[in-house]
């Protein structure tokens, strides 16, 4: 770990459904430490495993830490679903089957600490404003586009959350009534065609056969880059799903910004440069926001889990963005 004995620090996770990230982090949210990557191994089949090994790797990432001489001063946590913030209850999630877990309870008990839980993209959104692209942005949606689709609505630095902790569930605006079935029950959602899982499904489907199939969602853009009639096809309609939801989140709240996260948000070929021209089309009398990537990527929910344990803490480094 090589950090000197002393060192004041909180623990940020980001609980995924395949890793758990994790990283020591400074008041001013940079890491410490690089962030970590841990296998989940979890199954929504047993959604009482998952939180036993969220428990047990949160406690072995404290002592590891306390026997380098790191003082943790506490636990922020990060996880996808649907997360009640003031409550400290994960209400739901279709990942680890859980529901009405109370994470923040648990895990303060496990480990001895004041224990902040968050939701991943909001989290990563509070990072992406103080540390990434949405600094100088006083209003601009955080968009990670993955397994599913997420976003987290920043206003002033902060995310707005709903009356009901629900607000953002961008992969959830029906965007094709009638469409194939979305996890949450209905169908023609945002994440059943441009979520990772659904993009990769629907080429098989069209395809007609799994052999030599694409492994995830990156290799069906760069097949329909190079000219894939059904990649294409896929892909086209993965970015017009994503563009016919943001204009609605832009109709409404008129961000100067969209902060494109995940592993695609990375490619203006792929991904960026197409949904800036789809948006312009659905635009034509607005002004339009600026296309970003994100600068954290797959850091950003655990550096805004730490972010926010050092808000509670009363750290005021912590609470303003950047300009």
């Amino acid at each position: 770990m090589s950090l000197p004995p002393g060192t004041s620090a909180v623990l940020g996770l980001d609980i995924g459904g395949t890793a758990i990230k994790s990283a020591l982090v400074a008041p001013d949210g940079t890491p410490l430490t690089p962030v970590a990557r841990h296998p989940a191994r979890t199954t929504r089949r047993r959604p009482e495993a998952a939180v036993d090994a969220v428990l047990d790797r949160a406690a072995a990432l404290l002592d590891a830490a306390v026997a380098e001489g790191v003082v943790v001063r506490a636990l922020g946590v990060a996880a996808c679903g649907v997360i009640d913030e003031s409550a400290g209850v994960a209400v739901f999630s279709a990942s680890f089957g859980w529901r009405d877990v109370p994470l923040r309870r648990l895990l303060a008990e496990r480990t001895g600490l004041p224990v902040v839980l968050g939701h991943d993209v909001r989290a990563g959104g509070v990072a992406e404003a103080r540390l990434g692209s949405g600094r100088g942005h006083e209003v601009f949606l955080f968009m990670p586009v993955g397994t599913g689709v997420g976003a987290a609505i920043m206003l002033g630095g902060r995310p707005f959350t709903g009356e009901h902790s629900r607000a953002g569930e961008l992969g959830h605006v029906v965007v094709r009534p009638g469409g194939d079935r979305c996890g949450c029950g209905r169908r023609g959602c945002v994440s059943t065609l441009a979520g990772g899982p659904a993009v990769v499904r629907r080429y098989r489907q069209l395809a007609g056969s799994d052999g030599g199939a694409p492994a995830d969602a990156a290799a069906v853009a760069r097949l329909a880059t190079e000219g894939d009639r059904l990649a294409a096809r896929v892909w086209a309609d993965a970015v017009a799903a994503l563009a016919d939801s943001l204009t609605v989140c832009l109709a409404l709240f008129a961000p100067s910004a969209v902060v494109v996260g995940g592993g695609l948000g990375r490619s203006e070929a792929f991904l960026l440069t197409p949904l800036r021209e789809q948006l312009a089309e659905r635009l034509p009398s607005r002004v339009m926001p600026e296309v970003l990537p994100a600068a954290l990527q797959d850091d950003a929910g655990c550096l805004g889990a730490g972010l926010l344990a050092w808000e509670a803490l009363g750290d005021h480094t912590a609470t303003a963005p950047k300009a």
